[in-house]
């Protein structure tokens, strides 16, 4: 599942940033929804991972870190290379902030997009998992009606801050609030949370994998009506409202594809490319706008009225940036996650750190596996 929403925000950029193809730009035209999608994700699995076991705090959060920062650096290195080879100007300080992983926090674009305007994302994981084990606590053992009752706050939470940023007068401000911001897309995460553990504790979803996936495609047909009656800079446009309202659909996809492999019900999701390409999605994810801008100053950005030019253009990138994908989770993303895992605590593997917590029962942990 990885794959096909990394595949949907990259024919979100392709369509923006390249040129439009008819049929699959306007289904994608608001695909940057994806990222909602990884940030219920993250939480579900999270939530399903960490469920049921104790794990020190130190070493969740060195995980995450051994995770997420190593390719990030290096696919920042790159897009400030690309962007000085083509002569556009660079931030030192939005960079230097970048790495820092806190760039999402400041409401200024150049800021927030950083070193890799892709990026921001992951300074809004960060902030997650800084309060990940806070938030297990909390929730872990309770019931399903409370679980309920925690999807149902959150998203009237989240109806609540996209009206009350309604009063921020300046668009760029507004969208850096609801769209960049960790305090508020925090909201989709707890969801995936409360659904992961309400489906490993038997919750049944109301409806199919396949039902589930066509739920999703149409709230994305939905959106093109929507943004021909109002304008993307309205705060009640659909630009917003794919970011925010979300959630609910992407947690009932989720929690549908769980409970089918927990049942072991046949889907298309599970085979070895279809795991393989999910792997690959979070360097896809990291390196397909970089790739395009290479793609488009050293040839150009294609004639808008020609489709074969657009659609070949589309299709160089999507190749290249696949294959680019491929060779960093091989030889970078994978390898630098495990070297990184054996310098910290727990380094020693699962077995020694199940030893350290029997031998000190009162080490700070969190409920986790």
């Amino acid at each position: 599942m990885r794959f096909w929403a990394a595949l949907v925000v990259v024919l979100y950029h392709l369509s923006r940033g390249v040129g439009e193809i008819p049929g699959i730009s306007q289904t994608v035209w608001y695909g940057r929804s994806g990222v909602t999608f990884f940030f219920v994700l993250s939480g579900f699995v999270l939530a399903w991972t960490y469920d049921g076991n104790r794990v020190p705090v130190r070493v969740f959060l060195w995980r995450r870190f051994a995770r997420i920062w190593p390719l990030f650096a290096l696919t920042t290195a790159l897009s400030v290379a690309v962007w000085i080879v083509f002569d556009n100007p660079v931030s030192k300080k939005a960079v230097a902030v970048s790495f820092t992983l806190l760039h999402a926090w400041v409401l200024d674009p150049v800021i927030a997009k950083g070193g890799n305007p892709a990026g921001w994302s992951l300074s809004d994981e960060a902030f997650f998992y800084v309060c990940f084990p806070l938030l297990l606590a909390m929730l872990a053992g309770r019931t399903q009606r409370t679980w309920l009752a925690v999807a149902c706050g959150v998203f009237a939470a989240t109806l609540a801050v996209w009206v009350l940023a309604s009063q921020i007068a300046d668009p760029t401000t507004r969208s850096l609030a609801l769209d960049y911001l960790p305090a508020t897309r925090i909201l989709q995460f707890v969801l995936g949370i409360v659904a992961g553990l309400a489906v490993k504790r038997g919750w049944r979803p109301p409806l199919s994998l396949p039902v589930a996936a066509l739920l999703v495609l149409g709230w994305h047909l939905a959106l093109i009506p929507w943004s021909h009656s109002v304008p993307d800079r309205e705060w009640y446009g659909a630009y917003s409202a794919s970011q925010l309202l979300a959630g609910p659909v992407f947690a009932l996809l989720v929690a549908a594809a769980a409970h089918a492999d927990v049942h072991n019900l046949r889907t298309t999701l599970s085979g070895p490319w279809m795991v393989r390409l999910g792997h690959w999605s979070f360097a896809w994810y990291l390196v397909h706008e970089i790739v395009i801008r290479i793609v488009l100053g050293a040839a150009g950005r294609p004639d808008p009225e020609s489709l074969p030019a657009i659609a070949g253009t589309w299709l160089v990138i999507l190749v290249t940036s696949q294959v680019l994908a491929c060779v960093l989770y091989v030889y970078v993303e994978h390898p630098a996650e495990r070297a990184i895992r054996r310098l910290g605590p727990d380094g020693s593997g699962t077995r020694g750190l199940r030893q350290r917590q029997q031998s000190k029962p009162g080490d700070s942990s969190l409920i986790g596996s």
